[in-house]
């Protein structure tokens, strides 16, 4: 009963029938309350989103399995410092993890989600030294930016080890299996051992059957039924080695012991074809009587009564190979013990022809070669599986990681080193399309991440960033088109509602977007970009002091968000806290080196720290990291109109003129150096062009005021442009 509910329990678990599993591991539990069993009504729980139940039920349980589901519980319901202290116990530091690779990696996700940075690494190191296969944890160390190289974590040795593991698992399977098969063939007969193996394979394909739940371990057909006393008489097969040691010719093999007396008995095969012509439907009834008496036997014994086959076999079927066939009866019945037999089942192979030794031994050598070199072969096909494997974790790693420390250009090289089949998947296609997000190529990550929403539609990872995408190219239509597809696939996915909000913000509806975001927050508030585009939004708001709640809030989500950094460093900029803008710029600047934006912010910092030169050097870097990015270049401009340098400065609105050509404000600030410069009819040319260009509201009145004054001496214009 428990093995049969253990069973339904778990093809519940697998067809998805989470409420049926539970119901039944219930009854189990309460018929056999083992902690094994306390153990699969906890998965049973887990898996219908139950992790208080589960957590009640093995609360103090001290089993490592106990443990590691106990801690999983806590994890889910956020008890992250008793999760901790499971799977880690302060007093009891001498202890292992529970489940190997994937206790270390559990416990690492807690050190990351407690801030505990360097502790997280270390766990989850160790959960991939123990399982070299357990992408999430190479993911997570990726992300928390300490991954060694893909080369090294998946290099040859990693190989060789999975090999001698696998070869070391195989062969205490095979070591397991011949210990049966040992059992088995000790009941046998002696005289088999002198049949050639492609005889004994067809011998035990005619004259054996597969025993349920044992399915490496067959039954012989030949059923024993004991008499009312207890000796149970022995009965043997003439060996043929006998009789060719002798001149008399061996008697031919037959299906059963009826057919070898009638030969004794002088029954031709004309006759014995004869009576059974005769009485077909007598011999009909009977072999159909004897099956479901023998059936019945077999089946109707309950199976914790039942003892393993290989002893029923050795107990039933002993063999005597000094009894003789001639002591028994026509009918079967031996009747110097009183015990009667019934064959129910072929027992020999027609025509199987009386083999020496010599042939026999020499066949099994020819068999056990065969079988070694079919065990090569496998191992070798299991050597290049596992090579191909890490060739292909190698590669997508390498590119994953790459991408993480935000070397894009590299990660893109890596990426189409792939297969077509692997690289046009969706987990790829979105890894690309985010490369090129960082470069801030749009456009092609546009195309990536369309060609990802096509391949897999249900897929919601990196959708966030897509709508992103979309919004910079300012796609209201798409943008709109994707956040409700994204809804309609799940409404509860914090990607979904942040694409939602990214259609508002592009619309200018400020409020209505922070809503869709927090939305988002609330659905997972483990989601770092969900909270860094609410502090966008509060940023425009003007709400300074919220938005520095939000970009505080993704920062204990993810350390290595420099969103986050950057918009706390914009909130300072604006608030004329130049050092604070400073640090926070350079602390993002620190995790994305070759973002162009950080190097512009960061320079704008510095110039108005007065760290002149520093600006310039890194305004230098942020063109030379992006040539297409015109912020820097006007920057530049602005911080050369400070020293003076109105060549200089002018030189550089002419290159920012050709990337550039419909920025009023930098037409403005043109015009405000040939002021400077007293050619005042460029003057007035440039600052028409900029008012004609419609500018913000904000610059409209500076760029008319300054059009205005452009004929008064420098000391009474304004200083605002």
């Amino acid at each position: 009963m428990e093995t049969l509910m253990v069973d339904r329990v778990h093809s519940s678990l697998r067809l998805f029938l989470h409420r049926n599993a539970v119901f039944l591991c219930e009854r189990l539990c309460a018929q056999f309350p083992s902690e094994t069993n306390v153990q699969l009504l906890a998965t049973c729980y887990l898996h219908n989103n139950q992790p208080y139940a589960a957590y009640h039920i093995l609360k103090g349980k001290k089993l490592p399995e106990s443990r590691y589901l106990f801690a999983m519980s806590c994890f889910r319901m956020n008890l992250l410092r008793e999760a901790e202290d499971t799977l880690c116990p302060v007093n009891e530091p001498n202890i292992e993890v529970p489940s190997g690779a994937t206790g270390h990696y559990l416990l690492g996700v807690i050190y990351r989600c407690t801030g505990r940075m360097s502790a997280a690494a270390e766990q989850f190191t160790q959960a991939l030294t123990l399982d070299p296969l357990l992408w999430a944890a190479y993911e997570e160390l990726c992300i928390l930016g300490v991954a060694e190289d893909a080369d090294e974590c998946f290099s040859e040795a990693t190989a060789l080890r999975l090999q001698q593991e696998h070869t070391s698992t195989s062969t205490l399977e095979k070591s397991n299996f011949a210990n049966e098969n040992r059992i088995l063939s000790s009941s046998l007969p002696s005289s088999l051992g002198d049949i050639v193996p492609k005889q004994m394979k067809q011998l035990h394909a005619n004259n054996t059957a597969e025993v349920p739940g044992y399915p490496h371990v067959r039954a012989t057909a030949l059923h024993v039924q004991n008499s009312t006393t207890s000796n149970v008489a022995q009965f043997d097969t003439p060996s043929p080695i006998s009789t060719q040691t002798s001149s008399i010719v061996p008697p031919p093999l037959f299906r059963n012991v009826h057919a070898y007396q009638n030969t004794i008995s002088g029954d031709t095969p004309a006759k014995q074809k004869a009576n059974g012509a005769n009485q077909p439907l007598r011999r009909k009834h009977l072999d159909e009587a004897r099956l479901k008496k023998v059936s019945g036997r077999l089946f109707n014994q309950s199976s914790e009564s039942m003892p393993r086959r290989s002893a029923r076999l050795s107990r039933d079927t002993t063999i005597n190979s000094n009894s003789n066939i001639s002591q028994f009866g026509g009918n079967g019945t031996d009747h110097s013990s009183g015990s009667r037999y019934e064959v129910i089942d072929e027992m020999w192979t027609d025509n199987m022809p009386a083999t020496s030794s010599s042939v026999s031994s020499t066949d099994g050598r020819f068999f056990e070669q065969d079988k070694a070199e079919r065990i090569m072969s496998q191992d070798s096909k299991v050597a290049v599986g596992i090579r191909e494997l890490l060739g292909l974790l190698r590669t997508l790693g390498e590119g994953f990681r790459l991408s993480c420390l935000f070397k894009c250009q590299e990660a893109l090289e890596v990426y189409r080193k792939l297969p077509e089949p692997q690289f046009n998947t969706g987990w790829v296609l979105c890894q690309v399309g985010k490369a090129y997000f960082e470069l801030v190529d749009y456009l092609e990550a546009d195309r990536y991440f369309e060609l990802a929403h096509r391949l897999s539609p249900c897929t919601l990872d990196g959708m966030d960033i897509y709508s992103t995408v979309l919004y910079h190219l300012n796609a209201e239509m798409r943008l709109s088109y994707l956040a409700q597809e994204l809804i309609s696939i799940d409404r509860l996915s914090p990607q979904a509602w942040c694409a939602v909000g990214n259609c508002f913000a592009l619309r200018k509806d400020h409020e209505t977007a922070l809503k869709n975001f927090q939305r988002a927050v609330q659905l997972d508030s483990r989601f770092a970009y969900a909270h860094t585009l609410c502090g966008h939004e509060y940023s425009a708001l003007e709400d300074y002091e919220n938005s520095l709640k939000f970009y505080r809030c993704a920062l204990q989500v993810d350390e290595r968000h420099y969103n986050a950094w950057y918009g706390l460093g914009v909130v300072y900029l604006r608030q004329e806290k130049f050092e604070f803008a400073e640090h926070h710029f350079r602390r993002a600047f620190q995790i994305n080196p070759r973002s162009s934006v950080l190097m512009c912010y960061l320079g704008m910092a510095l110039h108005s720290l007065k760290r002149d030169e520093e600006a310039l050097e890194m305004m230098e870097k942020a063109i030379a990291a992006d040539k297409k990015n015109p912020l820097p270049k006007y920057q530049k401009a602005l911080i050369l109109l400070g020293l003076l340098k109105y060549t200089e400065a002018l030189e550089e609105l002419e290159r920012l003129k050709e990337i550039a050509p419909h920025e009023s404000s930098m037409y403005a600030l043109m015009g405000k150096i040939y002021k400077q410069l007293n050619i005042l009819d460029k003057a007035v040319f440039c600052f028409g062009i900029a008012l004609d260009l419609k500018p913000p509201a904000a610059d409209l009145a500076i760029i008319k005021s300054a059009m205005e004054k452009v004929h008064l001496p420098d000391e009474l214009m304004d200083d605002d442009l």
